[in-house]
């Protein structure tokens, strides 16, 4: 009795271990987009083509623009990274992997003007997708994307 519960003890643990692994590699993709309506849009960026159809559905528009992005390989420790445009800044501190995700802290700056601070939580099945102010005539949009 004693060695089966061993052995169970012993394959939960490398399950655990395993999962956590996994999680360590799994990389975050970070943008801030304006979207817009326009008569004549431009393409798509790349990095947006497999949410295109979800961004037009939730949102309307027709055209977005990537003003900012970056790239965090995630772990299952505390992390933070920072995405920029030429106005504005996505801080983004990482509590850490769970089973279903990240648990995220976001504060979004214009010029270093705090506009919007918040907890989220990203999961890879699905993108978060934030909409944020009016700028001009369009939206900004905060996508987070686990890869």
């Amino acid at each position: 009795m004693y060695h089966r519960l061993l052995v169970i003890f012993s394959a939960t643990v490398a399950l655990s271990f395993s999962a956590a692994a996994a999680r360590a590699d799994e990389n975050v993709w970070t943008g801030i987009v304006i979207a817009n309506n326009v008569e004549q849009p431009d393409p798509i960026p790349a990095e947006l083509t497999q949410i295109q159809q979800t961004l037009k559905n939730l949102f309307g528009y027709n055209q977005f623009k990537l003003i900012g992005q970056s790239d965090k390989q995630l772990g299952k420790a505390y992390e933070d990274w920072t995405t920029a445009s030429k106005y504005f800044e996505l801080h983004v501190d990482s509590k850490g992997a769970r089973d279903s995700g990240y648990l995220l802290d976001l504060q979004l700056y214009q010029e270093k003007k705090l506009l919007l601070e918040t907890e989220a939580k990203l999961s890879k099945r699905s993108p978060l997708v934030i909409r944020g102010p009016q700028v001009g005539a369009g939206q900004l949009l905060l996508l987070l994307v686990v890869q």
